[in-house]
């Protein structure tokens, strides 16, 4: 499988990921104290949204690398 399918592939799935979930969250340290052996950190919470045309693009663009990519 040459670099372009996998990468085509990899897309298409990323879009409709993007479609099906509208994001992802992540989890992100602030603050972090080390006071002898007491120890205090603040992790917050972080979202991120995925837009519809980006999804819709990388379903787009992967389906037309598979479609147009060399034969062999």
């Amino acid at each position: 499988m040459s670099i372009n399918k996998i990468f085509a592939i990899a897309l298409i799935v990323l879009g409709a990921m993007g479609l099906i979930y509208g994001g992802f969250s992540f989890t992100r340290d602030t603050h972090k104290a080390d006071l002898g052996p007491l120890s205090l950190s603040i992790d917050e919470k972080e979202y991120v949204t995925v837009p519809i045309w980006a999804g819709i693009a990388g379903i787009a663009i992967g389906g037309a690398l598979l479609l147009f990519s060399k034969k062999g």
